[in-house]
């Protein structure tokens, strides 16, 4: 069955090659498509397109089979293009003839843009569940560790004093700001698109308001073409959001590898979380965060993927937009399995006290020298020129204390700060609002 179907068969080799991988991808958009067609009906109801009893008929149908969706028990067979589809022939099948009616003003076209709406709002949820779990730990450890001092390095070479506070509180802070690209993606996709038809409306007199607010978005899309010129757009800026928190990421997880390098000994994970050599018995390698940063690599490359795919397309519907579930569905998945996976082992992670008491590294104390020449009265370009000279010729020997207390530096995390930062963004996104219409509309 196809929505689209007349009175020929298309060609085996050209259903196969066109249906691609929808039937298979489309089974994420199923509780999506039903909670669309039962908005749809609603306000179908009420404009005078559908029966009162007609209605309830369609709704009891709808809910069941969005049972057997939660429970896992949906599928799109064989014959059966997608899920939008499959909802419909199923209706027909178990209802009859009044299925017939649920396609009545709307196009496929836009029951594909609001079952993407719904189920990328849904999926902006879900990573930003995850991004707040490492968050949370990110500063737990920043709080924990933030008297042991780490190393700070410019172009890899030993510079001034960090601590594994400041460090573990950088990546809590940066995913504050990936939270903040992550409202806007949210804002944008939390709008309705449906009734835009196939991107030109419709002569029925359909109450676009009225399912906007039913399935809980903030606003509409009014302007029914540049509804449809979504298609292509929310991907984007979702591709956006997952590339920045993967920059994040991948950053946090090169930095892991380096610090558990035996040349550095900074970190240590039980032997559990690591893996090992077929031939190398002294081997612990740190597995979990190489494939995090070889994933978030792909994922950086992510927003070229859906630019090229709709790069230089007019406006209006093209079936490229199919082959965007194909690259940013497993996206979506694979971001949230690094951000699963990097919270769990950082929980874990081992430092090693008294980094800096080794020889090599008395060089980071050289600015703590040159600030406290110029706190006793030297001009600063003297006290460099002689803390300079004493590296020079060997004579350095530096006091090894420090004693940083402006914002955001080592005796000042600004920790409550940043989580008040987090809180700030996430108040932002307003999904009890959405969970309450979602709960209505299912009854």
């Amino acid at each position: 069955m196809k929505l689209w179907q007349k009175n020929y068969q298309v060609d085996q080799e050209i259903e196969r090659f066109t249906v691609g991988r929808d039937r298979e991808l489309d089974l994420e958009l199923a509780p999506y498509d039903i909670q669309g067609s039962l908005a749809h009906i609603k306000m179908l109801c009420e404009v005078g397109l559908l029966e009162k009893p007609e209605l309830e008929e369609l709704v009891k149908g709808l809910q069941t089979l969005y049972q057997e969706v939660e429970a896992g028990r949906f599928t799109i067979e064989e014959g059966i293009e997608d899920v939008h589809s499959q909802v419909e022939h199923w209706l027909i099948q178990n209802l009859g003839e009044i299925g017939k009616k649920i396609h009545s003003g709307r196009s496929r076209n836009d029951q594909v843009l609001v079952d993407l709406k719904l189920y990328l709002r849904a999926q902006v949820r879900a990573v930003i569940q995850d991004i707040e779990k490492l968050f949370e730990t990110l500063i737990s450890l920043s709080e924990q560790h933030k008297d042991q001092l780490l190393p700070g390095y410019t172009h890899l070479q030993v510079a001034m004093v960090s601590s594994f506070g400041l460090w573990f509180g950088a990546y809590a802070e940066s995913l504050v700001d990936d939270l903040q690209q992550w409202l806007s993606t949210f804002k944008i996709i939390n709008q309705n698109p449906l009734g835009s038809a196939a991107g030109y409306g419709s002569s029925f007199p359909l109450d676009r308001k009225m399912t906007t607010d039913l399935l809980g978005f903030a606003d509409l899309n009014y302007n029914v073409v540049h509804a449809q010129m979504g298609r292509g757009k929310s991907e984007l800026f979702m591709a956006f959001s997952l590339s920045a928190t993967a920059h994040t990421l991948g950053k946090m997880a090169m930095d892991v590898c380096l610090f558990i390098n035996q040349n550095f000994g900074f970190i240590a994970f039980p032997d559990e979380l690591t893996t090992g050599s077929s031939i190398m018995p002294h081997k612990k390698n740190p597995d979990v965060f190489e494939i995090i940063r070889g994933r978030c690599n792909q994922l950086i490359a992510l927003p070229t993927q859906v630019s090229m795919l709709t790069t230089n397309l007019p406006s209006g519907y093209h079936r490229e937009f199919q082959l965007l579930k194909e690259v940013l569905f497993p996206a979506i998945h694979q971001l949230k399995d690094c951000l699963q996976m990097a919270a769990f082992a950082l929980e874990h992670i081992q430092i090693k006290d008294n980094i800096l008491a080794e020889d090599k590294y008395k060089y980071l104390y050289s600015v703590e020298e040159v600030n406290r020449l110029v706190l006793e009265g030297t001009p600063f370009r003297d006290a460099y020129k002689i803390v300079g000279q004493q590296i020079s010729d060997g004579s350095f020997d530096p006091d090894r204390s420090v004693a940083h207390t402006h914002a955001g530096s080592l005796g000042n995390l600004c920790n409550d700060a940043i989580q008040g930062k987090w809180q700030g963004v996430k108040e932002g996104f307003k999904f009890d609002l959405i969970d309450q219409r979602i709960e209505q509309l299912l009854g």
